[in-house]
């Protein structure tokens, strides 16, 4: 029975994993892309416009600090969790 189990998920990490996986990233991008009317692009030079505009007194944050504790935030709690699944699933030497 697992070795039944154990090959069913093989074959369907291959079968995933294979052009098809990059077919279906960019079919779904292209949709997005045309459905959103070209949002990334349209809209980049606001973005850059907004992240790096100057704090407005001197007590503020800046929409890019505002950006990099964000981003340091999730970037830091996804180590953290990785390091404690890596611990939970493959012992204290999974981290070494």
């Amino acid at each position: 029975m697992y070795d039944f189990i154990s090959k069913l998920i093989a074959d369907i990490s291959n079968f995933m994993y294979s052009n098809l996986l990059i077919i279906l990233l960019i079919a779904v991008g292209l949709y997005f892309t045309f459905r959103t009317k070209f949002v990334q692009l349209r809209l980049l030079g606001e973005s850059i416009r907004l992240v790096t505009e100057k704090k407005e007194s001197k007590g503020s944050v800046s929409a890019f600090e505002a950006l990099m504790v964000s981003t340091a935030s999730r970037v830091g709690t996804g180590n953290i969790v990785g390091v404690a699944n890596a611990i939970a699933l493959g012992g204290y030497g999974a981290v070494f």
